[in-house]
């Protein structure tokens, strides 16, 4: 069945010509769906009763549960676990920052890419989420909130350039100038490295952030963090991303989550120094989550700065993540299979 908060205007208008509709009405259907968030037909005043009625049987609106919301003594971080129509469960974070609210989405039910140190591997993947529900992500969490949303990162459960035509399709429609209208400079899609389609992504001619997982420079160490590895080695990585670069204009950034005598060493930063020198990409440092049912233990503070450090001498610009959420398991995936261990 059709999601309808998935389709595009144009899409839309030929919906309602099927149903003797004429094309302004589309407009207004879309308007309510996405600028006005609307949970259901009822809402929609100006559109007819009778053509209210054909839209809810033919493409009923689905909604999310709200199962749980954890909320962050620190910095007031809010975890939410969201309920689909078909019973499975997705995580969504809220972040507040002094530019604004940042929503942390998932793209997946489930993730099918196996990274050793993630919450979110664990149990592989269930399906792929539609544009409709990751939209729905950051519209209820405006609702609960009643607050806007500035920033949005996809970067929850599951990987989006596995789930790429919906994944793109979030992207406009989230950005949509009659919808949420959120900038597309204010969007970044996280990937592991699926090489191809970031070539495919690069042609998409977005104005979104890529982030690149990266975790290792050295491509046998990448293999035994990154299945991914396997496929798509660090060299072929750093090309697409490199021509991400060049048909955007878009500066990458790359991911490195920190782990205590796995990918923390001084020739770990020389590696990953040597290998991005030149290139005018960010890196991301993050002290990795601990998860229950992994080994890794996060670099201690001193580490993580040393590690830094090395990378200035390089040129590149590192930052260290801050922490969000440190106290509720803000980590993706933990909620989620908290949930899954309790057997609700």
């Amino acid at each position: 069945m059709t999601d309808i908060r998935s389709l595009y205007p144009e899409e839309l208008k030929t919906v309602l010509a099927e149903m003797g509709e004429k094309p302004f009405r589309a407009d207004q259907l879309f308007s309510w769906l996405h600028a006005k968030k609307a949970a259901s037909y009822d809402e929609m005043t100006n559109l007819s009763l009778t053509l209210r009625q054909k839209l809810a049987e033919k493409y009923p609106l689905s909604n999310l549960e709200a199962v749980d919301c954890l909320i962050s003594k620190l910095d007031d971080t809010r975890k939410y676990l969201f309920r689909l129509a078909d019973g499975n469960v997705i995580e969504s974070v809220r972040m507040k920052y002094s530019y604004g609210n940042s929503v942390c989405i998932s793209t997946q039910a489930g993730c099918a890419m196996g990274c050793t140190f993630c919450a979110s591997a664990i149990g592989g993947k269930i399906r792929d989420l539609t544009a409709g529900e990751m939209l729905r992500q950051v519209y209820t969490i405006e609702k609960l909130t009643g607050e806007r949303v500035s920033n949005v990162v996809m970067m929850g459960t599951g990987e989006p350039l596995d789930n790429y035509d919906n994944s793109v399709r979030f992207i406009r429609l989230i950005s949509h100038e009659k919808g949420l209208n959120i900038s597309q400079r204010n969007i970044t899609l996280s990937t592991c490295g699926l090489v191809p389609r970031i070539y495919d992504l690069a042609k998409e001619k977005l104005a979104i952030t890529l982030a690149i997982s990266l975790h290792a420079a050295d491509n046998e160490k990448r293999k035994k963090l990154m299945p991914v590895a396997k496929s798509f080695s660090v060299p072929e990585l750093i090309a697409a991303a490199k021509d991400y670069f060049k048909e955007t204009g878009r500066r990458v950034s790359f991911e490195y989550s920190l782990a205590k005598g796995e990918n923390d060493s001084d020739e770990d930063a020389r590696a990953l120094g040597e290998l991005l020198a030149g290139f005018p990409c960010h890196v991301n440092l993050i002290p990795i989550n601990p998860v229950k049912e992994r080994h890794f233990v996060r670099s201690g503070h001193e580490q993580t700065v040393n590690f830094q450090n090395k990378l200035e001498k390089y040129g590149i610009n590192g930052t260290i993540r801050r922490e969000m959420g440190i106290d509720i398991d803000g980590a993706c995936g933990q909620l989620r299979r908290a949930f899954y261990e309790s057997g609700s």
